[in-house]
């Protein structure tokens, strides 16, 4: 696996979009070259700066009254030998229910228009009892009081992560208004050793040293104010899986490990880790996979190019 390959795989593990496949060769490629980390680096800053800078997006404020009210809705069909909750059967209610039903029922035999006490030798269809009376409907039953739907999607709102929640609704945000996934891309593969070389050369105070060996050509580039170097090299080496390139700051007669590289084909971008000091000389040797032991070179450098 190449740089290149490995930026995607990184924007991709950013903003957890791996597949399990893709997320194991991210991580078995990481643990190969640990000279990348600094593409996962520039990404997880890129996410995050995508976080920060988008506005929170609330849901409406009838959501949860309309799934409330979805959910209460009684089921077109109740399966078969299920009795629905709402009808419940007369027997089944308690003792005190059952007399009390029996005294309504008797309250309203009595006709509505009965207003004294009937005289004897009144007309017999006076007295003449009425029809008997429907059972009362029982009185409907009453839920709690939930507080009102704004009420509570306030407090529920407190406790959201902003930080996702603003991610995931900036990418959309992004994309929604055409901004592409082209370009979304082409910000989380940019290596940082690319956008580190393009800030120095847009410095003022940018300078650069070349110099030619077996084959390729070398060149420095740095920038007092940036405070960034970066090595561009062609026509280097092909290494075996378990060597890779380590850079150094030769400072006087001490070298100063400065990083390893990994080179795409025979062609290399590479961000110098630490400080570069005037009279810096700028050195590269082959090193065992994860740098020299003990923080010396192990071999003769393939080139080195004098700053001064």
């Amino acid at each position: 696996m190449n740089v290149h390959e490995f930026a995607e795989l990184s924007a991709g593990h950013a903003v957890a979009a791996l597949s399990p496949e893709d997320e194991q060769a991210y991580q078995d490629a990481l643990a190969a070259h640990p000279e990348w980390r600094g593409i996962v680096e520039a990404d997880a800053e890129t996410a995050a700066a995508l976080a920060e800078g988008a506005a929170p997006v609330s849901p409406p404020l009838g959501a949860r009254s309309a799934l409330l009210r979805a959910i209460a809705v009684e089921p077109a069909g109740a399966a078969p030998g299920v009795e629905p909750l709402g009808a419940v059967d007369a027997t089944s209610r308690q003792p005190a229910d059952a007399e009390a039903t029996v005294a309504m029922d008797a309250v309203a035999s009595v006709p509505a228009e009965v207003s004294e006490v009937d005289e004897p030798g009144e007309d017999a269809e006076a007295a003449e009892p009425a029809g008997p009376a429907e059972p009362a409907e029982p009185a409907p039953r009453t839920e709690p009081v939930s507080p009102p739907t704004e009420v509570v999607q306030a407090v529920q709102r407190r406790n959201w992560s902003r930080g996702v929640f603003a991610l995931v609704a900036s990418i959309a945000l992004l994309v929604g208004i055409g901004w592409g996934t082209g370009a979304i891309a082409d910000l989380w593969r940019t290596p940082t050793a690319v956008t580190a070389l393009e800030q120095i050369e847009a410095a003022p105070d940018a300078a650069a040293a070349q110099t030619d060996f077996g084959g390729g050509t070398a060149t420095v580039h740095w920038s007092p104010s940036v405070g960034k170097v970066v090595l561009v090299a062609e026509g280097l080496p092909t290494l075996p899986s378990d060597r890779t390139f380590e850079l150094w700051y030769v400072r006087g007669d001490a070298p100063i490990s400065a990083g390893t590289f990994a080179a795409d084909g025979t062609a290399a971008t590479a961000e110098l880790a630490g400080t570069m000091e005037p009279g810096d000389t700028i050195a590269v040797t082959v090193e065992p996979a994860g740098g020299a032991p003990g923080g010396a070179p192990t071999t003769d450098p393939l080139f080195a190019i004098p700053t001064a």
